[in-house]
């Protein structure tokens, strides 16, 4: 298994002073060629986008997916964009808006966990959006998802979880400078039009995490935002637009604008560690639970009491988690707020309502966030009885460590821990979970046949030789 990447000093110089950041992302993103991209790079990224394309077509039933159509059909009308899963076509960048808000609408896309980031649900629409209006093939609709993914996972890396700690969501925030330099790779951008797309992108990217106070849909629209950001930097650097060359490290760049004193200037060597040798697609972790990744582990060790320890529901006196410190602010605060989802997306991050759910009914899925599970008194009562403390041997961000301590009525105390969330990079879902996966998503809205045949094309990505066709497919009926 490949090591995360390091940081290191850049060798890139210019009369003595290092190149910007955004030159040596413009230089990989632009000319890194397909052929030296390895296979297993290129099998993980076709599962990732499976799995994305899955949980888009299993969300395109909800009522946020209709209401989200509804508002942007009604704002640029018709076009000839395709919609996963849905009867639409839009206008290029509303289409990757409306993607992007499908495949990460459930909060059931895949995480890069060094990055902290769903790198997946903003690159994917981008290059899905792009490749198909230029009738690209697929192997380079797949190497500039590639690309993008690596870029993104780099770039939040540099923060170091520190966009949660001050409010803001790097998926929408980061995926904007990823979009653009997948954008701009099958656009066709030289490195100069690609340097200047991110400056671009700098103005574009944005996402809060105040949708945690009272479980707001804001965060479903972000990574579709970051990709109508990313394209529209790169279609105004084709065109010459100038954008700022030091969007990273610049007194008012990237992180010392948002992160100020929660940022550390040496750390921005991990934005160009290990391009091209060094492939953190392979570090991406798939979700097995339809939640926050930061709440999967505890979620895992409430199952395994269930299953493991015949725990009984009923026997709960009280319940300890154990979670990393950098995930408090996001899963377990305000404590009442958390004991009480407001509605499913709510109790998507909660540590006592996904604990005492799994505690409840020995699983967590879909299902446990319909109103029925939500309303559940005896789930409830469970989340009352939930507690958290800090981790003591958490390695976030690298795992997103849990563990759950039960205490019975009868005087036992039960425990289980796990150290490495399932899906991480290091303890990663099989290609055949991903596959069972995306089956159980694709047919809530789709026939069985159907969901076959995509799955058939996904895999076989780069050996289509036109995107337009894989778009179109992807769409609903």
């Amino acid at each position: 298994m490949q090591e995360h990447v390091t940081a290191r000093t850049s060798s890139l110089t210019e009369g003595g002073a290092a190149a910007p950041i955004s030159e040596a992302l413009a230089r990989f993103a632009g000319s890194f060629p397909a052929e030296r991209i390895p296979p297993a790079v290129l099998a993980r990224a076709k599962h990732l986008i499976l799995d994305a394309v899955g949980i888009a077509l299993a969300a395109s039933g909800y009522d946020f997916a209709h209401r989200a159509l509804t508002a942007i059909a009604g704002l640029g009308g018709g076009g000839d964009a395709a919609v996963i899963g849905m009867p639409a076509r839009l206008p290029l960048r509303d289409a990757a808006l409306l993607n992007g808000i499908l495949i990460h609408g459930l909060d059931f896309d895949d995480t890069h966990s060094g990055g902290v980031i769903h790198a997946t649900s903003s690159v994917l629409p981008t290059v899905l959006a792009i490749a198909a209006r230029r009738r690209a093939h697929g192997q380079q609709m797949l190497v500039a998802y590639v690309l993008g993914v690596e870029v993104a996972a780099r770039l939040g890396a540099v923060a170091k979880g520190a966009f949660h700690q001050v409010g803001f969501h790097p998926t929408g925030l980061i995926g904007a400078f990823a979009c653009a330099l997948a954008a701009g790779r099958l656009m066709g951008l030289g490195e100069r039009q690609l340097a200047m797309a991110q400056g671009l992108a700098l103005s574009a990217g944005s996402g809060s995490l105040e949708f945690l106070e009272d479980g707001a849909w804001n965060k479903r629209f972000h990574p579709g935002w970051a990709a109508t950001a990313g394209i529209t930097a790169a279609a105004l650097a084709q065109q010459g637009f100038i954008g700022a060359r030091r969007a990273y490290e610049g007194r008012f760049g990237l992180y010392a604008s948002h992160l100020q004193a929660h940022f550390e200037p040496a750390d921005l060597a991990l934005a160009t560690a290990g391009l091209g040798e060094v492939w953190e697609v392979l570090q991406v972790a798939v979700k097995p639970y339809p939640a926050c990744h930061f709440v999967h582990a505890c979620t895992d060790a409430a199952v395994a009491l269930v299953r493991e320890a015949k725990l009984d529901f009923g026997d709960v006196d009280r319940v300890c988690a154990l979670i990393p410190a950098e995930v408090v602010k996001t899963v377990c605060e305000p404590v009442a707020n958390k004991r009480r989802p407001a509605n499913s997306y709510d109790a998507q991050f909660s540590i006592a309502y996904t604990v005492a759910a799994a505690l409840r009914r020995g699983r967590f899925t879909l299902a446990e966030l319909e109103d029925d599970a939500l309303r559940d008194p005896e789930i409830l009562a469970l989340a009352d009885r939930v507690a958290y403390e800090i981790d003591p041997a958490s390695t976030f961000p690298r795992h997103y460590t849990g563990e759950v301590i039960v205490t019975t009525r009868s005087g036992r105390t039960l425990r289980h821990r796990e150290a490495i969330n399932r899906g991480n990079g290091e303890r990663p879902l099989s290609e055949a979970a991903i596959s069972d996966k995306f089956q159980a998503n694709a047919t809530r809205v789709v026939t069985r046949a159907r969901a076959r045949q995509i799955e058939a094309l996904l895999l076989a990505l780069d050996g289509q030789a036109d995107a337009r066709a894989v778009a179109d497919a992807l769409g609903g009926a």
